[in-house]
């Protein structure tokens, strides 16, 4: 979805017949949004999300330590409780 935004944002942009000052403007805002923290802290959360989502790797629960440094992971799906 946002590949198809920014296809259309380029394309307006390159189609544009509004002229230069409206070609600034856009390039302006862009860059703006894009360099702005809380945009890459979005973006950054919203990829780790997708990451979780399509993980294939197992959950870790952790069980009872063995002791202070040493503790022992196992699957979600087999922890007992």
């Amino acid at each position: 979805m946002l590949r198809l935004i920014i296809g259309l944002a380029a394309g307006y942009v390159l189609g544009s017949k509004a002229g230069r000052a409206r070609y600034e403007q856009i390039s302006s805002v862009t860059r703006t949004l894009t360099s702005h923290p809380v945009s890459r802290k979005l973006v950054s959360v919203g990829r780790q999300k997708l990451s979780d989502g399509l993980s294939t790797r197992q959950k870790l629960e952790p069980m009872e330590p063995l002791d202070e440094r040493t503790t022992v992971l196992v699957p979600h799906d087999q922890l007992r409780r």
